[in-house]
């Protein structure tokens, strides 16, 4: 018996509307990464890129349990040396609430060329309004 493998070009690709507002980050950001790397279909393929493109909106209005808001720190490095900045969790939701939810999910995804075709397929905004109506995307319920 011969092993079934999914022809990438031909299958159907979904886009899925995940609304965050009020919804923990953590829990956002699994069913994401479930949704990009295709583990929701009965035709997942671990080496493949079965996955669909997931749009997360009203990213502004996460949670964040506990006290993590004073003591989750986000850290980017400028390359230069000393270049190391960190910021708290409320500064970054101020300045930028897409990069909370970007960096969760992308910590989710293979650390591969195949987790950055996955990533890519990833469309966060801060608000509620998007541009990919067109896609007619499906609403995404997290619980």
């Amino acid at each position: 018996m011969q092993t079934y493998v999914p022809d990438v070009k031909t299958m159907p690709i979904k886009w899925h509307v995940i609304d965050a507002n009020g919804k923990v980050l953590g829990r956002i950001a699994t069913d994401a990464a479930k949704l990009l790397q295709g583990k929701h279909k009965a035709i997942y393929t671990p080496y493949l890129d079965t996955g669909d493109h997931v749009v997360i909106v009203n990213v502004a209005k996460v949670k964040l349990t506990g006290r993590k808001d004073e003591q989750k720190v986000y850290q980017r490095h400028s390359g230069y040396p000393g270049g190391l900045r960190t910021d708290r969790a409320k500064v970054v939701r101020a300045d930028n609430p897409a990069r909370m939810v970007e960096e969760a999910v992308r910590g989710m995804l293979p650390k591969s060329k195949l987790g950055d075709a996955m990533y890519r397929k990833l469309k966060v905004y801060a608000g509620d309004k998007h541009p990919h109506a067109a896609q007619q995307p499906h609403v995404f319920e997290v619980v």
